[in-house]
């Protein structure tokens, strides 16, 4: 009798022992895939006062004299947004991950996903970021030939909850 539960003793460790590798490597397996999904690095936290909730930029270029185009990379955690604004030259968003929001003003807001291509015809006024409950990133490329962004109000909670439409 005591030679049996030694031996079922042992048997409960090692299933324990396998269980708890196989967690692990399944954890770190996510993560790993969860990091070949990133296609840019998600950068510094955003301190300026143009976005409510937490955004993170990682330019990408800087606009100069010879190419008057920005490109940066912005990661929104869920519920984090921008504020209304305008952009003299205008400006296209490419939804790179999760789940966003686009919306020019009197007009419906949009619903972002990977894959998606926003094109913000310059001098209209618009906002954008992440859905209520999930991250979005975007790529923006922001030409500034004919002036920097314009910032205006916050996006108000009203604004930013009312019924969304799909593209």
């Amino acid at each position: 009798m005591m030679k049996l539960k030694y031996i079922a003793g042992i048997f409960l460790i090692g299933v324990s022992a396998f269980t708890c590798n196989a967690q692990n490597k399944s954890t770190l397996s996510t993560k790993m895939e969860s990091q070949k999904s990133i296609i840019f690095p998600k950068g510094e936290k955003i301190t300026n006062y143009n976005f409510t909730g937490k955004a993170y930029l990682q330019m990408l270029i800087a606009a100069d004299s010879l190419n008057p185009t920005s490109v940066g990379n912005v990661t929104f955690e869920p519920g984090a947004r921008t504020k209304w604004h305008l952009h003299p030259g205008g400006q296209i968003l490419l939804a790179t991950d999760g789940v966003g929001y686009y919306q020019e003003k009197g007009q419906p807001k949009k619903i972002l996903r990977k894959g998606d291509v926003i094109k913000c015809p310059p001098n209209i006024q618009h906002w954008h970021g992440a859905s209520v409950d999930r991250y979005f990133v975007q790529v923006a490329i922001t030409n500034t030939q004919n002036g920097v962004p314009v910032w205006l109000e916050a996006v108000t909670d009203e604004e930013y909850t009312q019924v969304q439409t799909n593209k």
